[in-house]
This record gives C-alpha cells, structure tokens and sequence, in this order.
C-alpha cells in the first residue's frame, strides 16, 4: 500500500523482484484516470508482468495487480485453493478509494500468515488499522522507514500501533519480501 511518493517507491521495488516472484496486489492512491497507464508503465520496466486488477482475477506467480482508481475497492478472495481479485463498489475508507486498509483488512482474513503486507510512503494514515490485522492474523509486516520515505505519515501511523514487525529503507524492502515468502514455503513444506 502506498500514496504520496509511491509511485516511485514502488517502481524501485518491482525493478528488483525476479520474474517468479509470489503474486502482489497493489493499492496506490491515484485517480482512475491513471492506475491502467501506471500498471503499463511499471509492465514496461520489471521482470513480472503488471496489470490492472480486474473482478475475480486468479492470482498467479509473477504477477502483480493495481487496485484500478475509482470507486472500487480491492480485496482479496479465497476461490477454492486460488487467490483473486476482487473488486467492490464502496464509500471511501481512511478518506480512499481505492483503501489500503480494506485490501491489507481482506488479505488478513483471506491469506493470514500466508501474506507479507508492506506499507509504504504516503500521507495520513490509510493502511495503518489494515496492516495491523495482517500482522495479528500472523503476516509479516514490512513498514517502509522514515528516511527513505517521501512522507512517513502513513508507515508512521502504522508504527505507532504496532502493525509493523520491522520499518526498513526502501532499498532493503524487496529482498525482505522475498526471504519472508521463501520462509512462509518452507513451513509449508515441512507441515504434514
């Protein structure tokens, strides 16, 4: 989840996530008119394949989903053993739409521990209250830190009420991404 200064924020990390990397789904505050142009553009530059969200969507490794702008919200669902997309009509949450609080808030209760949430840059504190439910549901939580941050509003806000296991600089937030999945399919492996 991002705002202000994350649409940078956000191209530096998919610029260093390998192709097969475990699926993303993205809410950047942005107007509608640019979330499609933005999924294209950061298509354009990384090694996994950036798209728009769209309504039931099963989501696939190397891949990573846009909330579109608008009055949708993104979630994420359980379709049987799948992931998907999905999109849903609603007031504005923490000020948003699309809110990162309703997409970490779905992925608690969709995925649990089987989810990484990342906060990043923005201003006010859309995605602190979400954040802080991926983590009770047993997510790691990844907070961007307030040095490498455009603003520190919205990874401050999650800090504050402990929704973060650990605030790093944004150079560092891929690579912690990835050795959490690695961890969270290794447990996996091991479980009978």
């Amino acid at each position: 989840g991002s705002s202000t200064g994350g649409v940078e924020a956000l191209r530096d990390i998919f610029l260093r996530l390998p192709a097969n990397s475990p699926p993303i789904v993205v809410t950047q505050h942005m107007p509608e008119s640019f979330t499609r142009s933005f999924a294209i553009r950061l298509n354009g530059l990384s090694a996994i394949t950036v798209m728009e969200a769209q309504h039931h969507q099963r989501l696939q490794p190397g891949h990573a989903y846009i909330a579109p702008g608008g009055t949708r919200h993104l979630k994420l669902a359980r379709l049987g053993q799948d992931y998907v997309c999905k999109l849903e009509e609603g007031p504005a949450v923490s000020n948003h739409c699309p809110s990162v609080d309703m997409l970490f808030r779905s992925v608690a209760q969709a995925a649990g521990p089987n989810a990484v949430g990342v906060l990043l840059t923005g201003m006010g504190k859309d995605g602190a209250a979400g954040l802080k439910s991926m983590r009770d549901a047993g997510a790691y939580t990844i907070g961007q830190n307030k040095e490498s941050c455009v603003v520190y509003g919205m990874p401050q806000a999650a800090a504050k009420i402990g929704a973060t296991c650990i605030e790093l600089p944004l150079n560092d937030i891929p690579a912690a991404m990835l050795r959490s999945c690695e961890r969270l399919a290794s447990a996996k492996e091991m479980t009978p």
